[in-house]
């Protein structure tokens, strides 16, 4: 069985990337990067009461995740959707920890429900009226890959799209010091089945480009820019940036990425408007 797909459209926000146009343009060379803090939108979507709760982990998947849709076109409603992440949200378990260890250990429900792993999906089922299949996981470092990877399989086993929604945000003192991510990074991909009935089926043009994803012992695919290298290394999210420069530049590649300590994922990307291999 093969793991193929079409990426549709994508959703970024990170340290001084607004969202995917302006990244594309920073991944491709076109345009500088400069760094600066990661600004988070309101969460988009929600009623006003939880709105005003929603945690930086909430406004960062919810962020990237209604990007992508609407560059797609598709009603998010209907898509089946993966959320990955290495943890939940850092900062509210900061606190809740700080709580534990006072005085008064009476914890709000507020805080307790946004503690759990899958507090993203759940609001975004809220902000998408989505009642569609939803999936959270977390692999560590490999939690883009292991995200990946379980779209494709759907994507393939299904035969329906998949939006796939990854998204870290930073940790505060003590939590930082044995989980250095200084900030957040969200990206969303929506994906589509990619037919292989035609050896020469090309890539529709608006699309963005076709990935076929194997698993692999080579070394993983660092980044020419040493700041954006460092961005990659250093946030869960951010370990996808090698496929998302590949598709920025509009370039034919095998990119490989993070996943298990000793196995990790390689993405053969063809872009938009040419003809897919499929005989590797």
């Amino acid at each position: 069985m093969k793991l193929r797909a079409i990426i549709e459209s994508i959703g970024l926000i990170g340290p001084g990337l607004a969202d995917w146009p302006r990244a594309a343009e920073v991944l491709a060379g076109r345009a500088p990067w400069t760094h600066a803090r990661t600004e988070l939108p309101p969460a988009a979507g929600l009623p006003s009461a939880e709105r005003r709760r929603a945690a930086p982990v909430v406004k960062t998947a919810l962020a990237v995740g209604h990007e992508a849709v609407a560059a797609s076109g598709r009603d998010g409603a209907t898509l089946a959707t993966v959320f990955a992440a290495s943890g939940g949200d850092g900062q509210n378990c900061h606190a809740i920890c700080e709580m534990l260890a006072g005085d008064d250990r009476q914890i709000s429900p507020t805080r307790f429900h946004n503690s759990v792993h899958n507090a993203a999906a759940g609001y975004w089922s809220i902000a998408a009226r989505s009642r569609a299949t939803s999936n959270v996981l977390c692999a560590h470092d490999g939690s883009f890959a292991a995200g990946l990877l379980e779209s494709l399989c759907q994507i393939v086993v299904d035969g329906v799209p998949s939006l796939l929604i990854a998204y870290e945000t930073d940790y505060p003192e003590p939590l930082h010091t044995v989980r250095p991510i200084a900030d957040a990074f969200g990206v969303a991909l929506v994906l589509a089945p990619a037919s292989d009935d035609d050896a020469d089926a090309q890539v529709p043009a608006n699309a963005l480009a076709c990935i076929e994803v194997k698993l692999t012992d080579a070394p993983v695919t660092t980044l020419a820019s040493p700041e954006l290298e460092a961005l990659r290394a250093e946030n869960p999210a951010a370990r996808g940036l090698p496929l998302l420069e590949a598709i920025a530049a509009g370039r034919a590649a095998s990119v490989v990425i993070d996943y298990l300590p000793e196995t990790r994922v390689r993405i053969d990307v063809t872009p938009a408007g040419t003809h897919a291999e499929r005989s590797r």
